[in-house]
C-alpha cells in the first residue's frame, strides 16, 4: 500500500513529468517564465536541453509547442492556466486543436484557490474553454497518485490534452499502488442509494469529507471522481442517475461550462434527472487567502453536506 502524501497536484505533475523523461525521450517541456511556480523546474533541472522557457509569451510557446509536434516530439506547454487556456486560446485552438496535434497544454494554478494572485489569475473559465475544442481531452486529477498515473496516460495518448493543475496542497486518497487511470472513466470512490455527488479535481477530497460525515448521520450518498471531464464517462453517470435519482456536481470552476454542464449535457440526452450544481457562480474571484476563499464560494465540506440536505429535502 502506497503512503499517504500530502501535495499539490502541481508539484505531483512536476515529479511525474521529470520521471517520464528517461523512458520518453520525446518529451520536451516549455514554459512561460514560471517553472519554480508549475513545478516544471523538475524537468529542466535533469533534462535542461529539452527545456525551453518561451519567456511571458504563452500565445508564441503553444506556437512553439505546435511545430515541435510535427517534428515528432511530446511538447509539454507550461503556465498558469489563466494564460494557456486564457491568453493563448486562439494558438490552442488553432494550431494545436485544429491539425489536431499532439501537445499536451498544461494550467497550473486553476480556480479560486489560487488565493491572493486574486480575480486576474483565478481562472474559472478554462475547463469550458477547452471543453470548447473539437477532439481536445480534458483532464482534472484530483491527488497525487492520480496526477502521476494521468501525466503518464497523456504522454501516451496520440493527440491534443489539457491538464488542470492546482496550487493548493491536497491529502491523497488513491493510495494504492496499482491503481489504475483510464482516460474518460470515472471512478467510484463511494456507493450510495440516496443520492450521487459527482466531483472533479480539489473538490474530490471535500466531497469524500461530506460523504462520510452524511453516512454518519444516515444518508447514504454516491461519490464518483471525474478526473476526465471530455470524453465525460457518460455510462457511469447514466447509471447512478438510474440508481439514485438525484445528482450533485462539485467543481472548482465557474458553474457555467464546467463539469456540471457536461453532467447535465449527458443527462438531458439520455436520461433526465435532478442535477444541483456546487461550483463559483457566475463570478469572478477575490484576492484572500486560499481556504478562505474556498469557504466563502461553499467550494467546502460543510456546504456540499448542506446542499446534499436540501437536495434530499425536496
Amino acid at each position: 500500500m502506497a503512503e499517504m502524501v500530502k501535495k499539490a497536484t502541481r508539484e505531483s505533475y512536476g515529479l511525474a513529468i521529470a520521471e517520464l523523461g528517461e523512458k520518453y525521450p520525446q518529451i520536451v517541456v516549455l514554459d512561460a517564465d514560471l517553472a519554480e511556480a508549475t513545478k516544471s523546474v523538475f524537468f529542466k533541472e535533469k533534462y535542461p536541453e529539452r527545456f525551453i522557457d518561451c519567456g511571458i509569451a504563452e500565445c508564441n510557446m503553444v506556437g512553439v509547442a505546435a511545430g515541435l509536434a510535427t517534428c515528432g516530439k511530446i511538447p509539454f506547454a507550461n503556465s498558469f492556466a489563466m494564460f494557456s487556456a486564457g491568453r493563448a486560446f486562439e494558438q490552442v485552438r488553432n494550431s494545436v486543436g485544429y491539425p489536431h496535434l499532439n501537445v499536451k497544454v498544461v494550467g497550473s494554478h486553476a480556480g479560486i484557490s489560487v488565493g491572493e494572485d486574486g480575480a486576474t489569475h483565478q481562472c474559472l473559465e478554462d475547463i469550458a474553454l477547452m471543453r470548447s475544442i473539437p477532439g481536445m481531452v480534458v483532464l482534472n486529477p484530483a491527488d497525487h497518485y492520480e496526477m502521476r498515473a494521468a501525466v503518464k496516460a497523456a504522454v501516451e495518448y496520440q493527440g491534443p490534452v489539457y491538464l488542470r493543475l492546482g496550487r493548493l496542497a491536497v491529502e491523497s486518497f488513491n493510495n494504492s499502488d496499482d491503481y489504475k487511470f483510464e482516460i474518460g472513466k470515472g471512478i467510484t470512490l463511494r456507493e450510495g442509494k440516496d443520492v450521487t455527488i459527482v466531483a472533479t479535481g480539489l473538490m474530490v477530497s471535500r466531497a469524500l469529507e461530506a460523504v462520510k460525515s452524511l453516512e454518519n448521520q444516515g444518508i447514504d450518498a454516491r461519490l464518483i471522481n471525474i478526473h476526465t471531464i471530455k470524453p465525460i464517462d457518460r455510462d457511469i453517470i447514466v447509471k447512478a442517475a438510474k440508481e439514485t435519482g438525484r445528482i450533485i456536481t462539485v467543481e472548482e470552476h465557474n458553474v457555467i461550462g464546467g463539469l456540471g454542464d457536461a453532467v447535465c449535457s449527458v443527462l438531458s440526452e439520455e436520461y433526465p434527472a435532478p442535477v444541483t450544481k456546487i461550483g463559483v457562480n457566475d463570478q469572478f474571484g477575490h484576492s484572500g487567502p486560499a481556504g478562505e476563499m474556498l469557504e466563502v464560494y461553499g467550494l467546502c465540506a460543510s456546504h456540499i453536506e448542506e446542499v446534499t440536505k436540501k437536495v434530499l429535502a425536496k
